[in-house]
Formats: C-alpha cells, sequence, structure tokens
C-alpha cells in the first residue's frame, strides 16, 4: 500500500472509528454512571473503560475472524447481545432503578472500588465503547486478508480514539462540578432513555443481518 493510499485509509479508519466510539456523545453517558464516585476513582474508571476497549479491539483486529469462524457466531448475533445489555443499562438508568453498579453501600470504598472496576469493564468498557458496531468496524477495516500494516493502522488508531476519550472523560468531571446532582440525575435519565433507544436499534440491525444470512445460506 502506497503512502498517499495509506493516508487516506488512515483518515477513513479515524472517521470511522470516531463516529462507532462517539467519545463526545458519550460524555452524559459516563457521568451519569460515576456521579457517585469520587475525581480519582472516575479518572480510575475512565482509564481502565478505554483499556478494556483498546484490548478488546485489538484482540478482534487480530483475531476476530478466527473466533466468529471458530465458535459459529455471526455478527448479527453478536449485535442482539449486545443490543440486550445495552438496553438493560440503559432502562435502569431510565427508571431511576438501583442496578449492579449502584447496588452495594456508597460508603464503603472497598466496595466502591470493586464497583468501578465493575463498571469500567462491562458497561463502559463493552458494550458501550468496544461495542458489536465498533467490533465489525474494526473487523471490516482490517479485512479478511489481512496485513501486518493494516492490522497496526487499525490498532494504533484505535489507541489515539482512547486517548481522545479517557482525556474527554476525565474532563467531564469538571462539567459534574458545575451541575447540581438533580441536574445529574436528569442527564441520567437521558441518556438511560438514549442508551434504550440504541440498544433497540442495535437490536433490530441484528435480526435485519440474522434474516439476510438465513436468506442467504438458503440460496
Amino acid at each position: 500500500m502506497k503512502f498517499y493510499d495509506l493516508y487516506l485509509h488512515g483518515i477513513t479508519v479515524f472517521m470511522g472509528f470516531f463516529a462507532m466510539l462517539n467519545p463526545i456523545g458519550n460524555i452524559p453517558v459516563f457521568l451519569g454512571m460515576v456521579q457517585d464516585f469520587d475525581k480519582k476513582t472516575q479518572n480510575q474508571v475512565a482509564a481502565r473503560a478505554t483499556f478494556a476497549a483498546f484490548v478488546i479491539i485489538a484482540f478482534f483486529s487480530i483475531f476476530g475472524h478466527i473466533i466468529f469462524r471458530l465458535f459459529g457466531i455471526t455478527l448479527p448475533a453478536f449485535q442482539i447481545a449486545g443490543g440486550i445489555i445495552v438496553f438493560i443499562i440503559g432502562y435502569q438508568m431510565l427508571t431511576a432503578k438501583e442496578n449492579t453498579i449502584h447496588s452495594q453501600a456508597p460508603h464503603e470504598e472497598e466496595q466502591m472500588t470493586m464497583i468501578a472496576r465493575q463498571m469500567a469493564i462491562s458497561p463502559l468498557g463493552i458494550p458501550l465503547l468496544a461495542g458489536p458496531g465498533t467490533i465489525s468496524t474494526a473487523m471490516n477495516f482490517v479485512g479478511a486478508e489481512k496485513s501486518i500494516t493494516n492490522v497496526l493502522l487499525v490498532i494504533g488508531i484505535f489507541a489515539i480514539m482512547c486517548l481522545i476519550t479517557y482525556l474527554l472523560f476525565i474532563s467531564s468531571r469538571v462539567i459534574a462540578e458545575k451541575i447540581s446532582n438533580e441536574m445529574l440525575k436528569v442527564v441520567s435519565r437521558i441518556m438511560g432513555l438514549i442508551l434504550a433507544v440504541i440498544a433497540v436499534q442495535m437490536i433490530i440491525i441484528g435480526v435485519e443481518g440474522t434474516i439476510v444470512y438465513f436468506n442467504q445460506s438458503q440460496q
């Protein structure tokens, strides 16, 4: 691949990941989930979430096609499963029900640390950051006939996106300090609704993909 073609491909990969990862749009989601934690814990959650997303995308960029073929997993099935997980989180945020993220005693430091670690991996790391859409995007950019240069390019650009997301997340606490608790609750409800809608859309795409898959398999 020539340098100019590599440059254009890099821009395309960056824009694709930016659209799928949506770091700006995920700031309110992050705020809604970490509002009960102190600044240090919020930073740790942001770091663990973005690192987890990077590991997942790097893994699927290298081994994704092999894993899917080995276990007979289809992308639509992955999208439906991810949609269900996101919908559960969004519904709990929307209805203000205590979920596994906030169900422990908030005054105990060890429990808060454990909750933060769990939340950073799921749902923030996966499926919100490294969800079915992001994973499929990475696998498509790598391609079935993947070269070392292309794989490194995709992984490197996603690492940059994770860094950008991390910086935006840790900066979100400044916004939180200027917003009242009531407003944060409102933001949490709104983002819960948006997450639920995103989840439904993911499920719809997965169902449509399943129908196409079965139609093609019968031909």
